[in-house]
């Protein structure tokens, strides 16, 4: 598994398993719990296409040589936006999906809550628990390597999803334990109230990713790349004798977006080509990470119309 697409792929084979699974269970042992963990890992399979799609397109679009498709060649500014777009849609459907969840725990809970068959829910509890601890471990490895935005979320998902459902088999062994004791009226209360607790844990989890994925449509500046553009920028103007420059950094999900304006005094001597090129390279090294997710951009002009 030594690429994101590779890594995606797995996990939606196993979420779309686990998915049937939970909603088979759910309908069987009569938890609204249960049917909602796999609706929750239906929606994140779905996504996880989504994902694994753009990756597709933007591994495609950035690599070097080769032919590329017609349908690449119309985006010629790359897929970049389309993930951030996917990560947070992603987050908002997970959100959603939460909140009607637990609107429904709690209508249950104010109707005396339902009876549920606590030996199958417990079988389902367990099967879930191991595959998504494995997959958390086995996400969480694979983007030690591979960095990814997406693996990253994807890992997440599955650490989310394994403590959620330790949670649901602790629930579902209490309610085994008190039938036939002086607790069993509490059994029609546990499934809607783990339901409940679920959701408001879930809730605000995908939150961090949908406020950068909104970051990112709207090209808000990361601070800390524009810092260390600008210090290189600056040093290259006291450097070369330029009169100022302009700077626009933005990034959009793993791509970074730089373009770099120095104005040039009128009447500067003349450089060949050769030796403007070589000033860029020392920009591009300076800058660093040049990867095919990076989009430099470095102009010198006279006219600093050109650069506002």
């Amino acid at each position: 598994m030594r690429t994101e697409q590779a890594v995606l792929r797995t996990s939606f084979a196993v979420t779309v398993a686990l998915a049937g699974l939970g909603i088979l269970f759910g309908l069987l042992s009569g938890s609204f719990a249960i049917v909602f963990d796999g609706v929750y890992s239906l929606i994140d399979a779905m996504m996880t296409i989504l994902a694994l799609l753009v990756s597709n397109l933007i591994a495609a679009s950035t690599r070097e040589g080769g032919p590329k498709s017609r349908f690449i060649a119309q985006f010629t500014m790359g897929f970049w936006h389309l993930e951030p777009i996917v990560l947070g849609l992603d987050g908002i459907l997970l959100i959603g999906a939460a909140i009607y969840a637990l609107i429904n725990a709690i209508g249950s809970i104010l109707t005396g809550g339902r009876n549920l068959a606590f030996d199958q829910a417990i079988i389902y509890a367990v099967v879930t628990l191991f595959a998504a601890t494995g997959m958390a471990i086995f996400g969480t490895r694979a983007n030690r390597t591979l960095r990814s935005g997406f693996v990253a979320l994807d890992a997440k998902a599955w650490i989310m999803s394994a403590a959620l459902t330790a949670a649901l088999l602790v629930a579902f062994v209490f309610g085994y334990v008190i039938q036939g004791t002086a607790l069993r009226w509490m059994s029609p209360y546990i499934d809607p109230v783990a339901l409940a607790v679920v959701c408001v844990v879930v809730i605000p989890i995908p939150i961090g990713t949908v406020r950068r994925a909104l970051a990112d449509v709207l090209l808000v500046t990361p601070p800390d790349l524009m810092a260390r553009v600008e210090t290189i920028a600056a040093q290259t103007v006291l450097r070369y004798g330029f009169l100022s420059y302009r700077a626009y950094v933005a990034r959009v999900g793993r791509g970074r977006q730089i373009e770099l304006y120095f104005i040039v005094p009128p009447g500067l001597p003349a450089r060949r080509l050769e030796e403007w090129d070589k000033i860029r390279d020392e920009i591009g090294e300076a800058v660093g990470n040049d990867t095919p997710d990076r989009w430099l951009t470095i102009v010198f002009t006279t006219d600093q119309e050109w650069a506002e």
